[in-house]
């Protein structure tokens, strides 16, 4: 559960209503793809058994999980039988299929060769906090969370949801890390990075299981090249690898956390919900405090200690449009 975290703050306006958004989870339940369809989503038992609520309370924390189903038809098999019909066409017309003919003939294949695809499945967890109003999915990318963020919205009456913001970008914080060798208050630098260079070259310098307290590091940043992703460990209790549009990836709670819950007797669905959430509902406010704080509207800030001359938080990536935003946001410990 939640090897990924994509965070996003509730807009106000919004009032929870469990009850309300149950019920509205039971309208747009899972169903798998007929045997036309190429994808289907909705809503599973986060437990897993049947019968059991689709959305589970732990500890005044929401849990939900979204599945999907896709038919899969590798773009070889498309393309073959396409250029079968094509030939047919030509034999019989002598000319062969314009542009426009082209394109239908694709999703005439398609339609043809989808009742025999193999079907997968995934699912993405969703975890909604309403005291801290902030809503978190466990994937790490962002077309798949616009995807799931877009559905939410459509299903829960009054939800505006926008990407938490922080006052520095993600990536002059960790270069301002990575260049001094001073990790922030709670947090230390693992073995794992990614370097970029911003101009056309793109050139991408990574390290895996490497010590990044070196020079040969600290060149690379010197040089222009800006992080977009660093492994972090926070107060020796969770792993995940930051990227420069605040995603956290490779979350992993590490063992004194996971031998606390088992001395305290937390097991099955409930316990490790109540794990899970526990330690991540602690490392979010500690790592946007790590980037400045949580942004807030005409204001930007600089990373201390950092040269005057790096970017600010105005380069941080804005906040998707399709999601809106609230007015004001509300305090961590709201």
């Amino acid at each position: 559960m939640f090897k990924n975290l994509t965070v996003y703050r509730i807009g106000e306006g919004w009032s929870s209503d469990a009850a309300a958004v149950e019920d509205a989870l039971a309208q747009a339940r899972f169903l798998p793809c007929g045997a036309t369809q190429q994808k289907s989503s909705g809503w599973v038992e986060p437990r897993g058994e049947a019968h059991a609520p689709l959305l589970e309370l732990v500890g005044g924390h929401w849990v939900m999980r979204l599945q999907t189903e896709q038919r899969v038809v590798p773009g070889s098999v498309v393309k073959r039988r396409v250029d079968e019909m094509a030939r047919e066409i030509e034999q019989t017309t002598g000319r062969k299929p314009g542009k426009k003919l082209g394109k239908e003939l694709k999703e005439q294949a398609l339609h043809e060769l989808l009742p025999r695809a193999f079907t997968k499945q995934s699912s993405t967890w969703v975890w909604l906090a309403p005291r801290e109003r902030l809503l978190m999915l466990d994937t790490g990318s962002q077309a798949r969370a616009d995807e799931v963020v877009t559905l939410l919205i459509k299903l829960i009456d009054g939800l505006a949801l926008s990407l938490v913001q922080t006052e520095m970008s993600p990536a002059v914080a960790m270069a301002h890390w990575l260049g001094t060798g001073e990790s922030p208050y709670g947090f230390t630098i693992d073995r794992e990075c990614e370097l970029k260079a911003p101009d056309a070259t793109k050139a991408v310098v990574r390290y895996a299981r490497h010590p990044l307290d070196t020079d040969e590091v600290r060149q690379h940043i010197t040089g222009g090249k800006m992080p977009t992703r660093v492994a972090l460990t926070w107060r020796d209790r969770c792993s995940f690898v930051l990227t420069e549009s605040m995603q956290l990836k490779k979350l992993a709670l590490l063992d004194v956390v996971l031998e606390q819950g088992k001395a305290e007797g937390a097991e099955g669905f409930e316990g490790d919900v109540a794990i899970v959430t526990g330690e991540l509902i602690e490392l979010i406010p500690d790592l946007v405090e790590a980037l400045g704080g949580e942004q807030q509207m005409g204001q930007s800030a600089q990373v201390p200690g950092a040269p005057a001359s790096a970017p600010t938080a105005a380069t941080a990536s804005p906040a998707s449009p399709a999601h809106p935003a609230a007015d004001h946001a509300p305090p961590w410990d709201a």
